[in-house]
């Protein structure tokens, strides 16, 4: 969804923008996975922040992190609507967003395994459709394929229609916002890992296979989409995905296309709802959240966790009706979860550098050293501030930046209100005897 309007901002050199978002953020996994790898008893982002900067640096991490993924599953939800308009333009904008909902809760409450299914169907499908377009797509550009709209599939669509930044810096700096969006949630990767039976090997080819599944899935599929499909002719409103075929004149493997980008952007719905429950529990466990939160289901599912999560989604669908477009909807949410996400890896390189001055001895024994060390956490940290910078440059993303320091007041409020870092400590010691 979000891709269209990249394209139509920063033109062909957004190829470039997600190769450098990619780069950097590879670096946030490699932090992560060092510090994972340090203490085997971390199994999430979250236990190591808290063990590394303080326990008020974890209940930050792990309530932002709750609401980056509601934040992101209501860009989930604003998405399917928009692509179900491709086949049904008539029906009403909240339909489908509480059909999404009440479905994905329905399998979730059902059973734990049913969510490892449901993700293994939603990945098959996800990397087949991207694979087969980047083949059609290179097809088309090999045989001069011509489109009804009169435009020719050419490697030359790249820096043609107005060079390769078409819209100058502005335009280019203008595609982070979205593309930012795109990698969010990208830490699962390293955190799933540090879970399996055998970490050390896990691990490590999980975080360092990012950079090939980033050229792969983002770098080559929208320089195709973009050599078949000048970017000047790319709508904002849509998904350029889809579009490619029907400007191609497959109107029927454009509407495969369309059921395949639902089925990704419902993936994502499902893996926020699921984080989030989780989540919920756990920061229940440490007194951080209600008690109620705590308790699993007879299928050992977080139910009354879940339950909120679910409820915390359905105003996506009330800002369908606020703004003028799905697509300023989607811009809306997408920025809050962007900037809420850098706040989340800036805390896992804030904690590995703090962890560098403090363990030298568990980094030189480490098998999986961070590339750069602290000069590359530093780096990072140094972009992700330029960020919000850019954040603040465009009117629909200066909006939701500004509204942003919200969510930390009410963090700061909750904090104190369950008895700040003694309270912290105490609801430790409890966990720990239980």
């Amino acid at each position: 969804m979000g891709s269209g309007k990249t394209i139509s901002v920063a033109g062909p050199s957004v190829i470039l923008v997600y190769a450098i978002i990619g780069f950097m953020l590879f670096f946030v996994m490699r932090a992560m996975g060092e510090l994972l790898l340090a203490n085997l008893n971390y199994k999430s982002l979250r236990d190591a922040v808290s063990d590394i900067l303080g326990p008020g640096a974890g209940f930050v991490t792990g309530w932002t992190y709750w609401f980056c993924w509601i934040a992101t599953g209501m860009a989930d939800i604003v998405a399917i609507t928009g692509y179900t308009q491709y086949w049904w333009p008539e029906i009403p904008l909240w339909l489908p967003g509480v059909l999404t909902i009440i479905v994905l809760f329905a399998l979730n409450l059902a059973a734990v395994r049913l969510f490892g299914e449901m993700e293994f169907w939603f990945a098959i499908i996800k990397i087949v459709a991207i694979v087969a377009l980047i083949a059609v797509g290179f097809f088309m550009v090999i045989t001069a394929f011509g489109a009804p709209n009169g435009t020719t599939a050419s490697f030359n669509n790249l820096i043609e229609h107005g060079g390769f930044f078409p819209n100058g810096i502005t335009g280019f700096l203008a595609g982070f916002q979205i593309a930012i969006f795109a990698f969010v949630g990208i830490e699962l990767a390293g955190t799933a890992a540090a879970e399996t039976k055998d970490p050390e090997t896990t691990l490590p080819r999980a975080i360092n296979s990012i950079p090939i599944r980033i050229v792969v899935f983002y770098v080559l599929a929208l320089a195709v989409i973009m050599m078949v499909t000048p970017w000047n002719e790319v709508s904002p409103d849509n998904s350029p995905f889809v579009q490619m075929f029907a400007l191609a004149g497959i109107p029927a493997a454009a509407g495969i296309i369309n059921f395949v980008v639902i089925t990704s952007a419902a993936s994502s719905a499902n893996s926020g709802i699921f984080s989030t429950s989780r989540m919920l529990y756990g920061l229940s466990l440490e007194g951080a959240a209600p008690k109620r939160w705590g308790v699993l289901s007879k299928r050992q599912v977080p139910a009354r966790g879940l339950t909120f999560s679910v409820l915390c989604l359905i105003p996506a669908v009330g800002l369908l009706y606020a703004g003028g477009t799905v697509i300023e909807a989607f811009t809306l949410i997408t920025t809050v979860s962007s900037v809420l996400f850098m706040v989340v890896w800036s805390y896992i390189l804030v904690a590995y550098i703090v962890y560098r001055r403090r363990n030298p001895e568990l980094h030189e024994k480490s098998v999986f050293k961070m590339p750069g060390g602290v000069v590359m956490a530093v780096v990072v940290l140094v972009f992700f501030v330029a960020m919000l910078g850019v954040l603040s440059l465009e009117t629909d993303t200066r909006t939701a930046l500004l509204a942003t320091p919200v969510w930390f007041i009410i963090l700061g409020v909750g904090w104190f209100a369950t008895g700040g870092a003694k309270g912290a400590q105490r609801r430790i010691q409890i966990h720990e005897r239980v």
